[in-house]
């Protein structure tokens, strides 16, 4: 009986470990983001970088579901395609942009999704709410932050990335609130943040309430952007 005892609490001290372990490879990620954000980091240490953690979340990616097919969730809970700024999709464009620009880059390699918010309170003019950001995938919570001063100039504000086990990231920006931490894992539809109106330019009055969303993939080691909007167009409501 106590060789069983002391064999379980082996088994927890040492899950703890491993647990304490991967907390600090995604708390050191979101450092190294946060980095970038400020152009620190040259293209050479963040391919280093993104081959190192690449290889990590392949291995934590094994257990979390890729969700349900090829379709994803519709990023926010109770709207749809239609919500997506411009016509057809014509917002985005990621002509001259570069990951490690940071706070920087140029282009707009993102959809930006509108609420009804006429008062730019943040709530939803008719629900009375706020608006749930949804992960559009099951995947991993690499960085984030919930830290956000509106005299800055950072321009997402309160933001999440997520890197999702097909082989891609998504990111989440001007949130009001976000519910998530690094390394946490998340199922598709699940409330990862509430829509705001964080980040230089989204913060000021002429802007209307949005979700900010990008989605990338890994070329040459570094976060590239691909357009989205033919999986916004066909994903499932919640």
């Amino acid at each position: 009986m106590k060789k069983l005892l002391a064999f379980i609490v082996f088994l927890f001290i040492a899950d703890a470990a491993l647990a304490q372990a991967d907390s600090t490879v995604y708390d050191k990620f979101n450092t190294f983001n946060n980095q970038v954000l400020k152009g620190k980091v040259t293209k050479a240490d963040a391919q280093k970088k993104f081959k190192e953690f690449k290889a990590f979340l392949l291995k934590q990616s094994a257990s979390t579901g890729s969700g349900n097919g090829a379709n994803w969730a519709f990023p926010l809970e109770g709207y749809s395609y239609k919500a997506v700024g411009g016509t057809n999709g014509n917002g985005y464009s990621d002509k001259g942009f570069r990951y490690l620009d940071g706070n920087k880059h140029g282009a707009h390699p993102a959809h930006d999704i509108f609420i009804s918010d006429k008062n730019q309170d943040c709530m939803d003019d008719h629900m009375l709410k706020p608006v749930n950001v949804l992960a559009v995938k099951a995947g991993i919570v690499v960085a984030c932050t919930n830290q956000w001063d509106a005299q800055g100039n950072m321009r997402g504000g309160r933001y999440i990335w997520i890197y999702h086990p097909e082989g891609f990231f998504t990111y989440y920006a001007h949130n009001r609130q976000i519910f998530v931490k690094p390394g946490d894992n998340v199922q598709e539809g699940q409330k990862i943040a509430e829509v705001g109106r964080t980040g230089f330019n989204a913060y000021q009055k002429r802007s209307p309430t949005h979700l900010h969303f990008s989605a990338f993939k890994l070329a040459d080691d570094i976060p590239a952007p691909f357009n989205p909007y033919t999986q916004l167009k066909s994903a499932i409501t919640k």
